[in-house]
């Protein structure tokens, strides 16, 4: 038997309501939210996939968590191959 989480509904009638979910680990997704706040304003790859999923029409909250998860993936990334943080100046 799968144990996913799946998405609770909140309908009543006609009344449809959004769709929420309560997966993942809590305890990563509070150790990350300072860093990508921060790192939405200062990383630019982060900035770059931040501004476009809100661009193009995902919840600020949505493209929030997204943002986590990537960078959540690079950093493994990091780790695996052992290389350190590179940061690569705009030539603006």
């Amino acid at each position: 038997m799968s144990k996913e989480k799946h998405a609770t509904r909140r309908d009543s009638g006609t009344m449809r309501g959004k769709r929420t979910t309560g997966g993942g680990r809590v305890e990563v997704r509070n150790v990350l939210y300072m860093p990508i706040i921060v790192a939405k304003s200062c990383n630019p790859v982060i900035k770059a996939f931040y501004d476009r999923l809100v661009a193009n029409g995902k919840p600020k909250l949505v493209a929030l968590i997204a943002s986590m998860r990537k960078l959540l993936s690079i950093l493994n990334v990091m780790i695996r191959d052992h290389k350190t943080w590179k940061f690569a100046a705009d030539n603006a």
